[in-house]
């Protein structure tokens, strides 16, 4: 099953993922798509880590996630992505469309593939105000669109609003 949680900033959309993982019976695996490029991210990871189980197995892997997704998922285990634009962010800093776009297309196509449970997270950035700044404004329409494409994707798409779930596609939570 592929489940995509969406939400804005400390709107309860990881601590919801992290349930979920931990409801489903299986082996998880986080994967983090974050890196520790200044003191205040240091900090969020060191957070994320904390609440999660021991027993959870770790990959961090900020760009080739299509390639982690392939060689990780297997029946037995529940694999968390957190989070989609943390991943998006990397890759648009590399200043390469070529790389954006076929890191974006090889996670949708090996999708259909993917064994097992699959929990996305990721930051609903396009609800709000139209960002000043070209590279702010190219983040939102890619954010946007990888969104579209994996919720079409998806058998769960859940939208988190002050910790609390809204289900929009398949079954409640």
């Amino acid at each position: 099953m592929l489940q995509l949680i969406l939400g804005g900033a400390r709107s309860g959309k990881s601590r919801l993922a992290e349930k979920l993982a931990g409801e489903s019976g299986l082996a998880v695996t986080y994967i983090a798509t974050s890196q520790a490029l200044d003191g205040e991210m240091n900090q969020r990871i060191v957070h994320h880590r904390e609440r999660r189980p021991a027993e959870w197995a770790l990959i961090e892997e900020p760009l080739g996630l299509a390639r982690v997704l392939r060689e990780a998922a297997s029946a037995e285990r529940c694999l968390l992505v957190d989070c989609l634009t943390l991943w998006l962010t990397n890759l648009l800093l590399l200043e390469d469309a070529e790389r954006l776009a076929s890191e974006r297309d090889a996670l949708l196509e090996c999708l259909a593939s993917l064994p097992g449970e699959i929990i996305f997270v990721s930051n609903e950035t396009g609800m709000g105000v139209v960002p000043l700044g070209e590279l702010t404004r190219r983040y939102v329409d890619e954010a946007g669109w990888l969104h579209q494409a994996l919720a079409e994707r998806c058998q769960r798409v859940v939208l988190t609003v002050a910790g609390l779930p809204l289900t929009l596609k398949g079954t409640a939570l």
